[in-house]
């Protein structure tokens, strides 16, 4: 088997961005971290109300949910056309 071939190691430069681009990287940071703070909070908040319901003692559903409405299903003009 042949051994692969190491490229030279190119040395690391850093550039340094412009005021401009470091007041853009932070906001889009702030940004972020505002977001996720946000999630954060609707979590907390959400899990608050669901102990809450769980400590009334309240029942998730009072009887079996369907995927389907009640009644007849109603006839579809595509349906009608394809015959």
């Amino acid at each position: 088997m042949t051994e692969p071939v190491e490229k030279a190691e190119e040395p690391l430069v850093i550039e340094r961005l412009s005021a401009s681009a470091t007041v853009a990287e932070t906001v889009a940071g702030i940004g972020i971290m505002l977001g996720l703070l946000l999630l954060w909070v609707l979590e907390a908040v959400r899990n608050v109300f669901f102990r809450a319901l769980d400590h009334m003692n309240v029942r998730p559903r009072p009887r079996r949910a369907s995927a389907f409405p009640p009644g007849r299903p109603r006839k579809h003009a595509a349906a009608d056309a394809r015959r």
